[in-house]
């Protein structure tokens, strides 16, 4: 029996997604397929557009045969961190034989050896990183450049710029670390890059599909001759047909605005809330928030409109986008540096959480319960297999998926499903 692992976010799910799950298989020989995936809150920094178990439900339509929720310390941390949950919760199953990630670039080759530098540092790479954050740049970008200068390859800046790429390479520095006896591929991804924003062929980004989405709400499409327009959900929903499986289109339909969209700026008045009860020395406590981040947040902060505009307004040349609204949700979900510290001494993930599975892998959780070195957690009020520290990790999962009901709830006047209500998905 063959099983390969999948790390995702599915935010929404579209046909990019059902291509890999078939290529996946298709390279690795694989019997059956399990899924990692970001609960409600995804990597960029930001609320997953639609619950967690909406989108899980889809994915097991399509062929995923089981479906984790990757814990959102993870989550919503960095690529490293995303990636070292990820490749941990996948090795403490103890069936898992392989990974397979999209790349824009979809040379393994190139990425395995980016990602062996950077676990390494050999002294070149750590003096040319050194004097790139010296001159201000942020890490990301001090990276990229000390990377290229130390393999001088200029090629390397178009394909360390991807996020997909850095996403892959962090996967592959993971197994590297960890001697893992996992193998892991690379699918290059079909045409759409991971920012566009319109749609494309058949295969068409994320961003281009929640961009779509977001038209009913905020009424910004133009029509043909730049006028604006409003279109209805039916033509939203017509736009995706051939963009997005079948059973997406239908969940799309049957729950647009009683569960979806979530945005950011819906968690504005939230933010606002928890940074006014904060100061310069509690916000250093919380994951990747420094005493410079820190002090512009409170000499800020009566500047506040909402989450977009105040991210906006924190970024600076040496500190992305994507890190600041990272930070800022971990304020809000009050993921500290202590807490990653001491889920790392134990082992990064400490149990599996499963959202769904397919009733014909009966064989594969029979494996799992067999050889998995954490506890299988299908049920909340099942717990007495975890250790204090996972008892922690979890109450932070169900406290962040409560905090984005809370959301729909007062978003679209629908009652409150409290997470010890949710029924794990049987397909």
């Amino acid at each position: 029996m063959k099983i390969v692992g999948l790390i995702t976010e599915y935010n929404p799910f579209h046909n990019g997604h059902l291509y890999h799950i078939e290529k996946a298989k298709e390279i690795t020989g694989a019997d059956f397929v399990i899924v990692v995936m970001s609960g409600n809150y995804v990597q960029r920094g930001a609320p997953a557009i639609m619950p967690k178990h909406l989108r899980a439900e889809v994915a097991l339509e399509a062929g995923v045969d089981i479906l984790m929720e990757l814990p959102v310390c993870y989550a919503v941390g960095s690529a490293e961190y995303f990636a070292a949950g990820a490749i941990d919760l996948f090795e403490q199953l103890g069936c898992v034989d392989s990974i397979c990630f999209g790349s824009e670039c979809g040379d393994y080759g190139l990425l395995a050896r980016v990602a062996h530098i950077l676990a390494d540092e050999p002294e070149g790479y750590r003096q040319s990183l050194k004097e790139a954050l010296k001159n201000g740049m942020s890490f990301p970008l001090a990276r990229q450049t000390a990377l290229t200068e130390y393999l001088q390859d200029d090629t390397l800046d178009s394909v360390l710029a991807q996020p997909n790429n850095i996403l892959g390479i962090e996967y592959i520095k993971a197994l590297y670390q960890r001697h893992s006896p996992m193998k892991s591929y690379t699918i290059k991804r079909m045409i759409s890059g991971y920012h566009d924003t319109d749609l494309t062929g058949s295969y068409s980004s994320a961003s281009a599909i929640r961009r779509l989405l977001s038209y009913t709400s905020q009424s910004v499409l133009l029509d043909k001759d730049g006028m604006f327009d409003e279109p209805s959900m039916s033509e939203v929903l017509s736009r995706l047909e051939g963009q997005v499986p079948p059973s997406c289109i239908r969940m799309l339909e049957e729950t647009h605005h009683s569960r979806y969209p979530v945005y950011a700026n819906d968690f504005s008045l939230l933010l606002k809330y928890r940074l006014l009860t904060e100061t310069k020395e509690s916000l250093t406590e919380y994951l990747d928030i420094s005493e410079d981040l820190a002090n512009r947040i409170i000499n800020n902060a009566n500047d506040f409109i909402s989450f977009d505009q105040f991210s906006d307004q924190l970024k600076t040349r040496d500190m992305t986008l994507s890190r600041i609204c990272r930070c800022l949700f971990h304020i809000l979900l009050n993921i500290r540096k202590e807490d990653l510290l001491t889920y790392q001494e134990h082992g990064y993930c400490q149990y599996a959480r499963i959202l769904g599975f397919r009733k014909d892998a009966r064989r594969l959780f029979a494996l799992l319960k067999n050889r998995s070195q954490v506890p299988l957690v299908t049920k909340l009020t099942q717990t007495e297999k975890l250790s204090r520290t996972g008892l922690s990790m979890l109450k932070t999962d169900i406290f962040a998926a409560n905090l984005y009901e809370s959301i729909i709830t007062n978003k679209y006047k629908m009652p409150f499903i409290n997470e010890y209500q949710q029924q794990i998905l049987r397909i």
